[in-house]
């Protein structure tokens, strides 16, 4: 027997405050590159549905490891921004 569950999908990047000095650019349905304002790729955003809402999770790519670390869960895709720009 197989179980669908339906999720809400998210057709465009997550809207950033005017302050925020970066961009997000979709790459999957649910997961968006965070450029910031000289052109750098800082990290990821992965939108997280949840039954009470939306959760945002800032990841970040590892080279030595090859694959991404998540640094933190947050209620909005600015904090997330906020997270992957602090935590150069």
């Amino acid at each position: 027997m197989t179980i669908a569950l339906e999720r809400p999908l998210i057709s465009a990047a997550p809207v950033l405050s005017s302050t925020t000095p970066a961009r997000l650019t979709p790459v999957t349905d649910y997961l968006c590159r965070v450029i910031d304002s000289r052109g750098i790729v800082i990290g990821h955003v992965q939108a997280v549905p949840l039954g009470d809402g939306m959760r945002f999770r800032a990841r970040r790519y590892h080279s030595p490891s090859r694959g991404f670390r998540d640094l933190g869960d947050f209620w909005s895709a600015d904090d997330a921004v906020d997270c992957l720009r602090f935590a150069r």
